[in-house]
């Protein structure tokens, strides 16, 4: 399933869609996405890569915690690796480009699959909310519908400032006919509190720009720069100083805790309800 080299995890095999990349020292890991152009949300890319490359993550952070923990209960000798215990991921974009974090689910497949959003892409949603480390999205271009979702999961945003090349964050599906999947509307209700805000982002469907985003609080930073490197250099920041959060080893526990009926929303089975269906159901009613 992976190809490692130096430090370096390539998933899947064969066709790779993201690269895991590790700084051990500084119990630091990034997941930079490349799945074609634009990152769409694929069943590849979330099934054969990011959900793979969060297990990989875990067990080597879980296996530096229980190192220091195992040093901390015998106050003999310290640990090998005098961070474990922190813990912090990156997730970014492709970075060689400033144009895309991610355009979106891979909508025309998605829609194709009635089981995309049980099984594949709300617990992608879910994981990331319950992620036992901190996570930190280095949003580095367009964040887009299904894209800005994953954004949203994650613990921070930082987004690039946007004056070199243009980038938004936005859920379009009002402009393309489509209907919000009940864990989106349930994702954005968790993290977006303001209700002007929510109007904005689902019935509007509005470009916030990197500055506009920031006001509205859908990000937490935006960086000094456009570049895919100065976006990833103020998300490095944020990560190394937040990991140190995750050494007590209950910062996944407190976010499901907070996290909990978002969670069991997330995992309802439903019927997604298209405009058609609704207009028949109008027709018969009016």
């Amino acid at each position: 399933m992976t190809s490692t080299t130096s430090g370096t995890t390539q998933l899947p095999t064969g066709k790779p869609l993201l690269t895991l990349t590790r700084e051990s020292e500084a119990g630091l890991w990034t997941i930079e996405l490349h799945n074609g152009e634009d990152n769409r949300m694929s069943h590849d890319l979330i099934d054969r890569a990011l959900k793979p490359a969060l297990d990989i993550v875990e067990r080597e952070w879980r296996d530096q915690w229980r190192d220091a923990q195992a040093s901390s209960a015998s106050k003999v000798k310290e640990p090998a690796n005098k961070s474990a215990g922190r813990g912090a991921l990156i997730i970014v974009g492709k970075r060689d480009q400033n144009k895309f974090f991610s355009n979106g689910l891979d909508y025309v497949n998605a829609i194709k699959d009635p089981n995309f959003f049980k099984l594949t892409y709300n617990p992608l949603l879910a994981r990331l909310l319950t992620y036992p480390i901190p996570v930190v999205c280095a949003i580095n271009g367009h964040c887009f519908a299904g894209g800005l979702m994953v954004a949203l999961a994650c613990d921070f945003r930082v987004m690039t400032d946007g004056k070199e090349r243009r980038a938004w964050c936005c859920m379009n599906e009002v402009h393309f006919g489509a209907p919000w999947p009940f864990g989106m509307a349930a994702l954005a209700n968790a993290k977006v509190s303001d209700a002007r805000t929510r109007r904005l982002l689902a019935l509007e469907g509005h470009r916030f720009s990197p500055q506009e985003a920031l006001t509205h609080g859908l990000v937490d930073a935006v960086a000094d720069g456009s570049s895919a490197d100065a976006v990833y250099s103020s998300a490095r920041k944020l990560a190394i100083a937040k990991g140190e959060l995750a050494k007590t080893g209950v910062w996944g526990l407190i976010k499901s805790d907070l996290h909990r009926h978002t969670l069991e929303d997330i995992a309802q089975d439903y019927r997604v309800v298209m405009p058609v269906h609704a207009d028949a159901a109008a027709r018969s009613r009016l």
